[in-house]
C-alpha cells in the first residue's frame, strides 16, 4: 500500500513559513499584519494541504490532528462575541495525518481526534486561504522535548515540501505578555531588551546561525525576557529545521508592539 508521500505527485519545493500571530483580533482586524498574511500566500504556490506547529497545542507525547472536520477551538477569553462567532471550517486530512505518523520516526506520534484548529492556526490561515478550501492538520508541541529535540523531530517532515504541504510554525519570537505595555499594544513600541532580542534572532535567522537560536536560554538577559516560556518561540525551529542550502529566507512583519511582543515572521523558500 503507497503512502500519501509516494502516491501524492511530486510538486515545485513548497516554502516553510513562520507566522507571528499575535493577539487573536487579527483573526477579525484589518491591520498591516494581516495584509502581511494575505500578501505571503499570493506569492506562493496553492498548497494541497497545511501542517501547522501552534505555540497553543502543548502535550505530553507528540500529537497530530487525525479527523476529517477538526472544530475551530476559541481557547482564549476577554474578547468580543464577534471574534467567539468565528468559524474556519477548513477539511482535515486524516490520511496526511498518518503519514506524518509515519514520516517521523524518531518518536512515537499518536492520532488526535480530539483537539482541531487553535487560534494559533485558524486567525493566520483565514487570511491566507478565507475560503477555507486547503485541509489543514496541526501537530503537537511536546512540552517533555528540548529544543535540540524539536528541531531534530522536525526534519523529519522535509519531504513533505516535495508534496504539496506547506509547513508552517504558529508563535511569536518576543512574547513577553507580563511586561507588555497594554496602552501602547497597537503601537510600535518596544523596550531596549526587546529590541536587542529582535536583532539578534533576525540576525540568527537570516545568517543561518541555528544552533545560536536552538540554545536561546544561554543568549543572555534580553532573550531570556523575550522568551519566559519556550511555546511561542519553538515553532521557529520547525521551521528552521527544514531550511535548505538553496533557500532564500527573508522576513515580514518585523514589527515590535505593546513593548514586548514580536510580530516577525519568516518565508522560507
Amino acid at each position: 500500500m503507497k503512502t500519501i508521500t509516494e502516491s501524492l505527485m511530486n510538486t515545485p519545493k513548497m516554502p516553510v513559513l513562520f507566522l507571528g500571530h499575535g493577539s487573536p483580533m487579527n483573526a477579525i482586524e484589518e491591520n498591516e499584519f494581516v495584509q502581511g498574511f494575505r500578501k505571503i500566500s499570493s506569492e506562493i504556490e496553492m498548497p494541497k494541504a497545511i501542517l501547522v506547529v501552534s505555540a497553543h497545542w502543548e502535550t505530553a507525547g507528540t500529537k497530530v490532528t487525525a479527523m476529517a472536520n477538526p472544530p475551530t477551538i476559541h481557547d482564549f477569553g476577554g474578547f468580543p462575541q464577534k471574534l467567539f462567532e468565528v468559524q474556519y471550517p477548513a477539511l482535515g486530512d486524516p490520511e496526511l495525518a498518518k503519514e506524518t505518523q509515519e514520516l517521523l520516526k524518531s518518536t512515537e506520534v499518536h492520532l488526535d481526534h480530539k483537539w482541531g484548529l487553535d487560534h494559533g492556526a485558524w486567525t493566520v490561515i483565514r487570511h491566507m486561504y478565507p475560503k477555507a478550501n486547503v485541509p489543514v492538520i496541526q501537530l503537537s508541541i511536546d512540552f517533555h522535548k528540548s529544543p535540540a529535540e524539536h528541531y531534530a523531530l522536525a526534519k523529519e517532515l522535509s519531504r513533505l515540501r516535495e508534496k504539496g504541504v506547506l509547513i508552517v510554525g504558529s508563535g511569536n519570537l518576543i512574547h513577553n505578555l507580563q511586561m507588555v505595555a497594554w496602552s501602547r499594544l497597537n503601537e510600535n513600541f518596544a523596550f531596549d531588551w526587546a529590541h536587542e532580542a529582535n536583532s539578534k534572532m533576525n540576525e540568527y535567522i537570516l545568517n543561518g546561525d541555528h544552533e545560536s537560536l536552538i540554545n536561546f536560554s544561554k543568549q543572555g538577559k534580553a532573550f531570556q525576557l523575550s522568551i519566559p516560556t519556550p511555546e511561542h518561540f519553538l515553532p521557529l525551529l520547525y521551521t528552521l529545521a527544514i531550511q535548505d542550502a538553496k533557500d532564500e529566507i527573508s522576513l515580514f512583519n518585523n514589527q515590535l508592539i505593546g513593548g514586548s511582543l514580536s510580530m516577525t515572521s519568516v518565508k522560507i523558500g
